[in-house]
Order: structure tokens, then sequence, then C-alpha cells
């Protein structure tokens, strides 16, 4: 999905920073995001359990703290896959209200944030889209496979467009921008002070390439998961890294001037760029598009979101477990995917207040991610730095460089997602992705507090965890072990 994910917020690197600061933010941003794929990959091998990141973390605790970082993490992991949808839905309703303004519809109030009623109209195609996408996820398992294909499809069909028609269309129209414009202009579109508003393009970079740790999620259910999953960590944050830069340079070059592209008015400006480049016509064909396929990868993300929300359920961590871990004759867990829209359709109701949901959503998505990714590395660094001898993806001498690398570089990017992105700042233009993960913190410590020990967690059960992740490397552990 890191096609779409470029597309989606692409815009939001060029205003923090501008060309200079997107295309080297992301190569930092590659660079780290492998290293904390390998540490996620390395305890992966070793515990490939559904739940997986919540489990990792409890694990790298060790037997004393397991508890509760293990609920913190879970309520975190939770909230970040529920506002991922939510965050998808809004992307899709900004394309979908966006070929208004390619058409020069009016609209009551203008086109714009500052319109309540504009925010309405898309929060209603938010909300629709949110119903249509967890619907796939109703429908029988064996459809799931031919729903990822074509998936995947679309979204390659989309980038070689972007990839050959787009760059003809430019080369007919506007012109492409200078290799000095795309490799050395910046711009302050934040009102931020010079360096943060630098660092602040680091929400696009490692926006795009974090939910890496998505394949842990269906460990139980991969065979010889402990080479298979750690693998998918691994080939994912690669794939999503070079394919991602890639894309972010060919649009940097195909971009019009910035004075030109901050002018546009529509929500999501890809959809007036085509509009420039290849005309109107060609701007709803890209559009229909690039809705199918992310409406598609909302529900993919869906799936794997139910899975992670299942597995948390199932281990009481959350209120009203029993009724959430709860799975159809054929296994499906869609009491969690009920949860799941009623999460992500409550969040969506922020758009009507806030001006700034989108980037506030972009934020929520990511920060509970962000935070468990480095926290699992600081706590393998100071707790448990020689457990888990028996993952297949083992980092030797460089473990302890990995961990610190991995946590400090995931404290930065959480920094920047819970900084506001407009300054001054106001009412209207808060980022409100700090208010949701301290809540969802609060809940987490509430629930480690309120459980008693012997219902999750209990010690002796970390002791055996930490003991079988300690036992030589077997190549069909993943088979055998559960929780």
């Amino acid at each position: 999905m890191c096609f779409e994910a470029v597309l989606a917020a692409f815009f939001l690197g060029l205003l923090a920073g501008g060309p200079a600061a997107l295309w080297s933010s992301y190569i930092v941003t590659i660079v780290f995001m492998l290293i904390t794929a390998a540490v996620l990959a390395e305890i992966c091998s070793a515990l490939p359990l559904s739940g997986s990141i919540y489990i990792w973390a409890a694990e790298s605790a060790g037997p004393k703290y397991a508890r509760f970082f293990g609920f913190i993490v879970a309520w975190w992991s939770c909230t970040a896959w529920m506002t991922f949808a939510a965050g998808n839905c809004q992307t899709t309703a900004n394309y979908v209200v966006s070929q208004l303004a390619v058409w020069e519809i009016d609209f009551p109030g203008g086109i714009g944030n500052a319109n309540v009623k504009w925010r309405a109209l898309i929060w209603a195609v938010s909300e629709a889209v949110l119903v249509l996408s967890v619907a796939i996820n109703y429908l029988p398992p064996r459809m799931y496979s031919a729903i990822f294909r074509f998936s995947v499809a679309l979204m390659m069909l989309d980038f070689f467009l972007c990839l050959i028609w787009l760059p003809i269309g430019v080369s007919r129209t506007y012109g492409f921008r200078s290799a000095k414009e795309v490799f050395t202009m910046t711009y302050n579109g934040t009102g931020a002070p010079p360096g943060w508003n630098w660092l602040l393009s680091f929400l696009f970079t490692a926006g795009t390439m974090t939910g890496f740790d998505a394949s842990g999620h269906i460990a139980e259910e991969t065979r010889n998961a402990s080479v298979v999953a750690g693998k998918g960590i691994l080939t994912s944050a690669v794939a999503t890294g070079v394919l991602g830069f890639a894309t972010a340079i060919l649009f940097l070059f195909c971009t019009p001037d910035l004075d030109t592209l901050f002018a546009l008015e529509a929500p999501q400006p890809f959809v007036q760029i085509y509009a420039l480049a290849l005309g109107k016509g060609g701007s709803i064909f890209m559009t229909i598009i690039a809705v199918i396929g992310l409406m598609l990868n909302t529900s993919i993300a869906i799936v794997a979101a139910s899975r992670l929300v299942f597995a948390v359920a199932r281990d009481g961590v959350l209120p009203m477990s029993g009724w959430i871990s709860k799975v159809t004759a054929d296994g499906q867990p869609q009491n969690a995917v009920t949860v799941i829209f009623i999460f992500a359709a409550a969040l969506l109701c922020t758009i009507l207040p806030s001006q700034v949901a989108f980037t506030s959503l972009v934020s929520a998505g990511g920060v509970p991610t962000i935070a468990a990714y480095g926290l699992i590395a600081l706590l393998r660094l100071t707790v448990t730095p020689n457990d888990f001898q028996s993952s297949h993806f083992r980092l030797g001498a460089f473990a302890k460089p990995f961990y610190a690398c991995a946590a400090v570089f995931n404290g930065l990017v959480f920094a920047v997602m819970i900084s506001p992105f407009s300054f001054p700042v106001t009412g209207v233009t808060f980022n409100f992705a700090c208010v949701i993960f301290g809540v969802v913190t609060v809940f987490g410590i509430a629930s480690w507090y309120l459980t008693p020990e012997d219902k999750w967690l209990r010690r002796e059960l970390v002791l055996q965890a930490l003991r079988t992740a300690d036992e030589e490397p077997e190549v069909e552990a993943g088979e055998s072990k559960s929780k």
C-alpha cells in the first residue's frame, strides 16, 4: 500500500520543508525503518504469535514488567490500526470530493476546510466509504484472496499509469520541474520554525513506511511462521521503502511549481494535477482507480486489524472481550470487525469540528505504532538484550546498535507525529493525535491495574515463552506455537 500512501500524503511532505526535505528525509527514514524492521523480524521469528507486537513488547520487557507493557502496547496497536482505517476512508473521500474543484462546481460556502458544510460533505463520504470497506470483510473468506489479488493489480495499474501516462501528460502541458528545484528547493508551509518545519517532513516519509509488522498479526495462520512472518516484515519494509522513494522522486518532477500546487483548492491536490496534465477525463479515470484501490486496501487493512483486535480480546485485555473474541462457524472474527467499524465511524466525526482532521488522523494512525516500535527496541536494549536466541533472524553483533538506533529514530518520529502541523496553533488547527494517544495509554494502564494477573500473562507463562524463544531454531516452530 506504499504507493497509495505516497499519493495520499505527498503534499504534506512538500508543505514541511519542500522537495529538498522530502527526498532527504525519505532516505533517512528508509535506513532507520529497515533497522527497525530487522529488530522486529528478530523477535517475530522467535515468537510468531497472533497479537504480534504487544506480545513482543511484553516479552521484551521481561517477567517483571511484561504485563504492564503488554497491556499498554495492546491498546496502542488496536488504536493504530483502527485509526488507520478511518484515515484511509477520509483519504478516499478527499479524492471523490476533489472532483468538484476539477469541474469548477460551486459549493455553498466555498471549497475548503474552513467551511463546515464542506467538512460535513467529506465526513458523509468518508462514512460511506467506511461502510463499503467493512462490508467486504463480511464476505466469505474464500473471496479474500481474489480481492487481494485484484487490489494489487489495481494498485500496479495506478502505479504504471503514473509512471508512464502522467509524465507524458506533464511533458505536453506545464512541463517538468528542474533537477535544481527537486533536489535543492525548500518551503515552509506549516509556519513552524525552519528546523522543526524540516523535521515535520517525517510525518510523510515515516507515515508511508509504517505498518510492516502486519505479517505478524496473522502468524498463527501462516505455515512455517518463524521464518515466513519475519521474512514478511523485512521484505515489506524493503519494498515499501524502495517503491515509495522512487514514486516520491517521480512526483517531485511531475508536480507543478509550488505556488501553483498550493493554490489548488482540492483536499487531494493530485486530482487537480491529473486534470492539469491529463485533462478532466483523465482526472476522472485516475480518481476512479485510486478510490477503488483505496477502498480495497482499507478492507485488507481491516482484515489484519481484526486479527489483532481478536487476539487482544481473546486475552481479556479489552472491555467486552468475551463478545469481541467470538468467531463465526468458519473461524472469522466478525465481532472484531464490528468493533473496528464503530471506532472508526466515531473517529471520523472529528472531521466536523476540526480543520486539520486529515493530518491529525494521519498522525493518530501512526503514533501508537511508532511508539510501540521504539518501545520494543528500547526494552530489547535495556532489559532483554541477550534473549530470543531461537530467532532465524538474529542480529548478532549488530543487535545493540540496531536497538539503540531504532529507539532513537522512532522517538524522533513520535515527537513529529504528536506535534502540531500548522502554526500558530489554534483550537481548529490543534493536532488531536496526542489526545488520542494519551487517552488510550491511560486505558491501557487501567486495564493492567484492574485485570487480575491470573487472567493474562502470568509470570510463569512469560518465563515459559522466554525459554521457548531461547531454544535452538526450529523450521516449523510457527506451526505449533500458541498462547
